[in-house]
């Protein structure tokens, strides 16, 4: 596997485990649709999250999260709503971003950007 895609792996473990030890019930990894997949969807209480989590080994061309960008963002509600048709959800949803900063073999920074954006903004 190539070393960006097992970074990005690491990553989606890291945020996983995250979201878990806050309280959130993990649904799906890896969903996908047609040409689109969303990272992590969970629930957090009541309200249904899409999560797309970004992963770098450095910072130097700026921090993870801010590799989602409005193009990226409008797949992803397109997705979440072809999921909410498939589960029959009708309630609050949310779409977070978290930002895994991997800084060494046992060390990761974790930003997590909670309601990152609304489908329809940008």
């Amino acid at each position: 596997m190539a070393e960006h895609l097992e970074t990005g792996k690491k990553g989606e473990a890291i945020a996983s485990e995250f979201l878990s030890n806050k309280g959130y019930r993990i649904l799906e990894h890896n969903w996908r649709h047609g040409h689109g997949e969303v990272d992590i969807i969970a629930m957090a209480g009541d309200i249904l999250v899409f999560v797309e989590v970004k992963t770098r080994s450095a910072n130097y061309f700026g921090e993870p999260a801010s590799f989602v960008d409005n193009k990226k963002m409008e797949k992803l509600s397109r997705i979440a709503s072809v999921y909410m048709e498939k589960i029959r959800h009708d309630w609050e949803i949310r779409f977070d971003i978290i930002g895994v900063l991997i800084k060494g073999p046992q060390h990761a920074e974790i930003t997590h950007y909670e309601d990152a954006w609304f489908p329809g903004w940008g």
